[in-house]
């Protein structure tokens, strides 16, 4: 399970270092593709392979599902991690999350977003959260 928040910056050739605490758990290779928000999102092969399995059953006459089965295959591509625990970040996915230099990676359970901080810090602070957040408890969500 992947949980936490690392701030990092990318290097000249784009690259993120993976915190160390998920290196392990991504294995030696993952598949990077676009969030569903402004960001992009790490996946282990077996988590991958689970969500596209369910993409493979949405009804294929229908055209809106078609189109999020494009969205989420057509930016994904295979990340592997160097000596360093590095990986590139494809400058079209960079340019789609906004992430330009300062990065914040942010443990999700079973998938790792990757965002661009000013992003981040605009996602997290938004009173829209606060409201979300009232509903849920107001719902019965407990901690």
């Amino acid at each position: 399970m992947f949980l936490g928040e690392y701030d990092h910056s990318l290097d000249t050739k784009g690259r993120l270092i993976i915190p160390s605490k998920f290196r392990e758990a991504l294995g030696e290779s993952c598949v990077l593709t676009r969030g569903f928000d402004k960001c992009l999102c790490l996946y282990r092969w077996e988590t991958w392979n689970a969500f596209v399995e369910k993409l493979e059953q949405l009804p294929q006459n229908e055209a809106r599902y078609r189109k999020v089965r494009r969205y989420f295959m057509a930016w994904a591509c295979e990340a592997e991690p160097d000596k360093q625990g590095r990986i590139v970040l494809p400058a079209r996915l960079r340019e789609a999350a906004g992430i330009v230099k300062d990065v914040v990676t942010v443990g999700m359970g079973s998938r790792i977003e990757i965002w661009g901080r000013e992003n981040w810090q605009d996602d997290m602070s938004s009173e829209e959260l606060d409201g979300i957040l009232r509903e849920m408890f107001d719902n019965g969500l407990e901690i």
